[in-house]
């Protein structure tokens, strides 16, 4: 009888035809790149009012022509020698055609879409930008005719098929939130200046807070888009759940933590520092609220998404959460002990210094409530809990906790160094922001330290006691069934074990499975395993009821 393998390239071959894509795909996207640039520059020439082609404008009149009549052409053979080659499955599913059409797709709809919010913006001004408007035509073709080749039922990608559709999502919702959050603010802003000062006759402060909604408009319109039609909602890989933390969870997080605690400066300062006049203390006020605002509306909807998904996404949004609440509850505290050792050194606290310490209070109970509630400390671990996210993260903390406050350390030790050799000046003053900074990670190292210690205790107790090894591997030669064989060597034992059948077990299972010979029963091997040790030993079960147990020699 002869058995054939199935053919397999050989690895000179598939190298090589790795290093072709690479080439073709590379030299696609930048003649693409060119051919677009050259388009746009000519249709802004045409778009762009009274235009005189003269001077410095033939030479990018003669730079536009180049690149689309030598570009264009050029992109267009390449592209259909690569589209025809994609009915290959190899080449649909090469790395590198997915990393093309992501790429070009991403570069195309962030192109598109900033031209495009840039024009509807400057009309809202009274201004034309003929030539953003032809960047937007142009590019938004490019992303159509990648999104048709994306989305072609028999050549699209088959790796890195939802990236388009995940960096689409996260470009829009940056450019959505970060919009939205300057819409609000230049409202709010708008009405603290009229509540503390006199209007001002003839200022126009709509036509800002206009042109930055119509940027959130796009960046929410590119969001919905991506997060909806594209699929990027359901899509559950590794990127589009990072994704999920990084933006939705994390940076949210940040910015609703970041608003809320200003706010709480703003209203300390108003209630116990009062110097400044009444507009500068509520200048930060626009801001903080609108990000706040912002920040929260992404926060909650990002968690209920998360909490749809795997127990790993959903123990990370916990983990970022409570990381975000650890250090700004850990710079608060840096920043009390401070601007507390200040007010000790030099006896009369001065405004910079109340300020200081109203800011530090204020990080210290916005971040402190929220990791409280997040990281629950005095709640019980059970061992599901204590997985490898929070491990990787208890290590994390502790590890990059430890580094700053070694490098703290030093500082202090030359500061005082410094101080006892040269003499003279404010020792306090000069140790106490690195004094600050060295409280506040020692007790975040210290503490997770702990906890990671007190993890592994639990763990290590809730494990299962292992059984002592007598046995390194048994090579077990039968030919009856090895199942129930198998099972009493790995619980006498704990050895691994081998299972050699021999030649009349493989004609037996191959002729007639109904006749079977008597063979040697579990509880004599498990007598005749007691007191064997070694680091190999050969038991030869069979034929009949014939049992030998053999150590061999290392």
């Amino acid at each position: 009888m002869t058995v054939s393998a199935p053919y397999e390239p050989a690895t000179g071959s598939s190298a090589g035809q790795t290093i072709r894509r690479v080439i073709v795909y590379s030299l696609l996207f930048a003649l693409v790149i060119i051919a677009a640039t050259g388009l746009q520059g000519l249709l802004a020439l045409v778009l762009e009012p009274d235009t005189v082609i003269a001077g410095e404008s033939t030479g990018a009149l003669a730079q536009s022509l180049a690149f689309t009549l030598i570009g264009g052409p050029l992109a267009t053979l390449l592209w259909w020698a690569s589209w025809r080659r994609l009915s290959e499955p190899a080449e649909r599913a090469a790395l590198t055609w997915g990393l093309y059409i992501s790429l070009a797709s991403v570069v195309a709809v962030i192109t598109a879409t900033v031209s495009l919010v840039g024009v509807v913006a400057a009309l809202i001004d009274g201004e034309w930008d003929g030539s953003a408007c032809a960047t937007a035509v142009v590019f938004a073709a490019v992303w159509v005719w990648h999104r048709w080749m994306w989305r072609h039922p028999a050549k699209s990608p088959l790796r890195l098929a939802e990236v388009p559709a995940v960096l689409g999502a996260a470009f829009g919702i940056l450019l959505g939130a970060g919009s939205a959050i300057a819409t609000l603010a230049g409202i709010f802003d708008a009405a603290i200046i009229d509540l503390t000062a006199a209007p001002t006759i003839g200022e126009r402060w709509w036509v800002g807070t206009f042109q930055t909604l119509v940027w959130a408009a796009g960046g929410l319109l590119v969001w919905a888009w991506h997060w909806y039609r594209e699929g990027a909602r359901t899509t559950t890989t590794g990127l589009a759940n990072v994704a999920l933390i990084l933006i939705g969870i994390l940076l949210a997080a940040l910015a609703t933590l970041g608003g809320v605690g200003t706010v709480l400066y703003v209203v300390l300062r108003l209630l116990l520092d009062s110097t400044d006049p009444i507009r500068v203390l509520l200048s930060p006020l626009g801001v903080a609220i609108a990000a706040a605002l912002i920040g929260a509306v992404i926060w909650t909807y990002s968690r209920g998404v998360a909490l749809g998904r795997t127990p790993a996404v959903r123990q990370a949004s916990i983990l970022a959460t409570s990381g975000i609440g650890l250090v700004g509850a850990a710079s608060g505290l840096g920043i009390v002990v401070n601007s507390a050792l200040g007010i000790f050194a030099t006896r009369l606290a001065g405004d910079d210094l109340r300020s200081l310490l109203l800011g530090g209070l204020s990080a210290l109970l916005v971040g402190g409530v929220v990791w409280w509630f997040t990281w629950r400390p005095f709640r019980p671990t059970d061992a599901a809990a204590a997985g490898t996210g929070r491990r990787i993260y208890l290590i994390a903390v502790f590890g990059l906790s430890a580094i700053v406050a070694l490098i703290t350390l030093l500082v202090i030790g030359y500061r005082l160094f410094e101080f006892f050799l040269q003499g003279g000046g404010n020792l306090i003053e000069q140790i106490r922001a690195p004094l600050g900074l060295l409280t506040a990670t020692a007790l975040v190292a210290g503490y997770h330290f702990g906890v990671w210690r007190h993890d592994r205790a639990d763990a290590a107790a809730s494990a299962p006691a292992e059984r002592l090894r007598t046995i390194g591997e048994v090579i077990l030669v039968t030919a009856a069934n090895a199942s129930p064989l198998v099972d009493v060597i790995r619980d006498r034992t704990g050895a691994t074990v081998t299972v050699w059948p021999t030649a009349s077990a493989v004609q037996l299972d191959a002729a007639s499975p109904a006749v079977a010979e008597p063979s040697p029963d579990p509880e004599s091997l498990a007598r005749a395993l007691d007191g064997v040790t070694g680091r190999r030993v050969l038991v030869l079960a069979g034929p009949a009821m014939r049992l030998e147990v053999v150590p061999l020699a290392d």
